[in-house]
């Protein structure tokens, strides 16, 4: 083999390198900008690319939603406590070349300073509400900070698409403060409802006495109209049966009273008393044989 030949194969191999070296692959997730000698010189599209090595560089940037941590920070809030708060930021760099171009030539390091502007704008708005206002209003906290996130970054070529509070956490001993009121307010809400289950099981056993007693009052109402409908009927067939006979119906309440008294009385059994007597009970008197 020749000096040439072997000359030949070393370019061809050379060059081989040189081509292989120039490839970027730009994702679907990417967008590309390639410089020339330092300058921007055009935007890459995903797919494939070939760029002149050494003298040209692309650099590629991540187009889909990412995250940052706001990380923990100890805010004095309007009523004088440390509260300690958290936060995340979502947002996205927008793939159109002009927004890209100013992701990367407009601010340093968008990521930390999305950051940093974040924390700023989280002590500039819990500074001024007090610990319970900042819990109950977390809403309005969020709005906030989106719309200061928003309008201070128009000109990064990024887009932040949503804002999440992570905490909002009182210093300890004032943790453990409202942690006693809420636990005194539960118990507080408990014997309150026992009280009143109470109430309620006092109140219909109330009821069924009542009931019990109107049923009562109810039966000795009926046994005393029975009673005084039957003696109004004895009554009445006795006005009838003595009507014309006062002599007769004396000598009755006569003996009645005698009765009571245990008194003992002899009537001859012919009498008409007697007869009287043994007709209201169904007795005929015995009549003594003829001798």
């Amino acid at each position: 083999m020749s000096m040439f030949e072997i000359l030949g194969y070393f370019v061809g191999f050379l060059v081989v390198i040189f081509f292989f070296s120039g490839i970027r692959i730009v994702r679907p997730t990417h967008r590309g900008l390639i410089e020339l000698l330092g300058r921007y010189h055009n935007f890459a599209q995903p797919g494939f690319h070939w760029v002149f090595p050494v003298i040209t560089k692309m650099y590629q940037i991540n187009t889909t939603e990412q995250m940052v941590n706001a990380e923990p920070q100890e805010i004095i809030t309007n009523d004088n406590l440390n509260a300690r708060v958290d936060a995340q930021v979502y947002f996205r760099v927008k793939a159109d070349e002009d927004s890209v171009k100013a992701s990367q030539y407009n601010v340093n390091n968008y990521q930390y300073q999305i950051v940093n502007l974040a924390r700023t704008t989280l002590r500039n708005i819990i500074g001024t509400m007090t610990l319970k206002s900042a819990n109950s209003e977390r809403s309005r906290i969020n709005s906030e900070l989106l719309r200061t996130l928003l309008q201070e970054t128009s000109t990064w070529g990024i887009a932040v698409v949503r804002t999440e509070l992570k905490e909002i956490d009182p210093p300890k001993d004032v943790q453990e403060t409202m942690n006693k009121v809420v636990k005194a307010e539960n118990e507080k809400i408990a014997a309150i409802d026992f009280a009143t289950a109470t109430e309620t099981m006092a109140d219909g056993q109330k009821r069924a006495e009542i009931k019990k007693a109107e049923g009562i009052r109810q039966a000795e109402i009926l046994k005393a109209e029975g009673e005084s409908q039957a003696i109004k009927l004895v009554n009445e067939a006795a006005n009838l049966y003595f009507v014309g006979n006062a002599q007769l119906l004396k000598r009755l309440q006569t003996v009645e009273e005698s009765l009571k008294n245990n008194s003992k009385i002899v009537l001859p059994a012919s009498g008409e008393l007697v007869n009287v007597i043994g007709e209201m009970a169904g007795v005929l008197p015995i009549k003594e044989p003829h001798h």
